[in-house]
């Protein structure tokens, strides 16, 4: 059994307590967890805030920072295959996707590596002629970081990358379903040379961990990635230290076909869309709105498309398909399927748990046509496609947004200026055209509505992580006038 441990203010420690991690592929304890526990946790914020405020990393230019980022980057890229295997045993993600995701992983942290450098204040043409006054950008502060089970090297290094470029402190809150690669992350940020406290590394459970890190009084921000209803008492919590919060919460994303769409390129568009990551993908297209004159033909592709895709263990290069986290969301994902059956839904293929060890569910799609399903407007987080037809243009545009998210959209067509309207009607964060599930640490990423707030890539989220300080120097030699003689 292996044993992982947390990362404080440069140290490997147990944490308070101790609990066990399950392979999602075969339902067996693999691993021991350190549990962060109130203590623990106030430990790593106090290391975080000496660090910002005290250590060598608060004497850093800004150059040195980024070339630590770029050795980190490095690392990443060495121990990519060692880092996937360990997310594909905690998490039950498919080895193929992992190593291909994490290896790419590297080049967010080489972008916020050089962007370091390149975040600057400015010089404001005041009003007044002897006044000079300047804005700085400065480190917001200590942030807490939460992330979920799913890609959990690549939605903290969307946040530690642009906040270490911005000179801030950090801890970092790994899920307790499937610690193991941030806690192993941890080993690489301390052979890249980050001084002592600057990046903290823990895990545990709701209460004892995750509440006391968000409202602890020395957290300045909070950066959030999970579901809205985790979010409220993040939320909540933030009120104790009025930290400021950046939310991705994940949606019930549309995929809407035209007729006119290259169907098959749109059938492996939006098999990647919703079975990749067997669903556990905050941008699922989990929501087809597909045009009623090819929605038949279009189903047919899909159908065969899912039903020939190879689950296994997530460990085989072969497999397409691996299990879910938990068997709690494997418990969420059949309930929510049966539930949409019972309110009408119809059963193109999948919907059945199967026999056997781990925590599988199949491909699933359902037809939800003039059904008021759950399935269209619960997020399942599993492999499961909910779909519906339209008429016009218009139809499909209600119904892409008929949804309290709005975090990504895809748009299939040949038509390009009906793909323009879409584009700015469409009330979504993300909206893809022709394509899906694209990335890029250029480009930035968040959502509207119950979506969250915020967003993660480009710049503008390495900006986020500072705050504006303004500079007054007055340029005349003459005394300031007494302020109670008139004149």
């Amino acid at each position: 059994m292996q044993r992982f441990e947390s990362y404080i203010d440069g140290e490997f420690l147990d944490g308070e307590g101790r609990f066990q991690s399950i392979d999602p592929a075969t339902g067996d304890v693999w691993a021991e967890m350190p549990e962060a526990r109130e203590a623990d946790v106030d430990r790593a914020v106090n290391a975080a805030e000496k660090a910002l405020y005290e250590g060598p990393w608060s004497k850093m230019t800004a150059t040195q920072r980024g070339k630590l980022l770029y050795k980190l980057a490095d690392l990443v890229a060495a121990n990519a295959q060692k880092l996937a295997e360990l997310e594909t045993r905690d998490t039950g993600k498919i080895i193929r996707e992992t190593s291909a995701q994490i290896a790419y992983v590297a080049d967010y942290y080489r972008y916020y590596a050089g962007i370091a450098d390149k975040i600057e204040g400015s010089y404001l043409p005041i009003d007044k002629p002897d006044m000079d006054v300047w804005l700085r950008r400065e480190p917001v502060g200590v942030v807490a970081m939460v992330v979920p089970w799913n890609s959990q090297l690549f939605l903290s290094a969307v946040k530690i990358g642009p906040a270490l470029a911005a000179g801030c402190t950090m801890v970092v809150k790994a899920s307790e379903d499937g610690p193991a690669p941030l806690l192993e992350f941890a080993r690489l940020v301390h052979e890249a040379g980050f001084p002592a406290g600057v990046v903290n590394i823990i895990t545990g459970f709701g209460p004892s961990c995750g509440a006391t890190l968000g409202c602890h009084p020395k957290v300045a921000h909070i950066a959030f990635t999970g579901g809205p209803e985790t979010a409220r008492h993040v939320v909540r919590n933030s009120a104790e230290n009025l930290a400021s919060t950046s939310l991705e919460l994940g949606g019930k994303s549309p995929f809407i076909v035209f007729a006119d769409a290259d169907l098959e390129s749109a059938a492996n568009a939006q098999v990647a869309g919703i079975f990749a990551a067997t669903g556990q993908s905050c941008v699922a297209g989990s929501r087809l709105i597909v045009e009623a004159s090819v929605k038949d033909t279009f189903l047919s592709i899909l159908k065969r498309k899912a039903e020939a895709i190879r689950i296994g263990s997530p460990l085989d290069m072969a497999t397409e398909v691996g299990p879910l986290a938990t068997k709690r969301q494997q418990d969420h994902v059949a309930a929510l399927v049966e539930k949409s059956i019972k309110s009408g839904a119809r059963l193109i293929t999948g919907g059945q748990t199967p026999d056997g060890a781990g925590y599988y569910f199949p491909p699933t799609i359902l037809d939800c046509d003039g059904v008021n399903s759950p399935s269209l407007a619960e997020e399942f987080f599993g492999p499961v496609l909910s779909v519906v037809s339209f008429e016009t243009e218009a139809e499909a545009l209600r119904l892409a947004n008929d949804t309290r998210y709005g975090l990504a959209s895809g748009v299939f067509t040949q038509n390009l200026t009906r793909a323009h309207r879409l584009m700015k009607g469409i009330r979504a964060g993300v909206v893809w055209v022709n394509t899906y599930r694209a990335v890029s640490p250029i480009a930035p990423f968040g959502g509207f509505g119950l979506s969250g707030h915020g967003r993660e890539g480009g710049l503008a989220a390495a900006l986020d992580y500072t705050r504006t300080k303004t500079i007054w120097l007055r340029t005349s030699d003459d005394p300031i006038p007494d302020p109670f003689v008139m004149r």
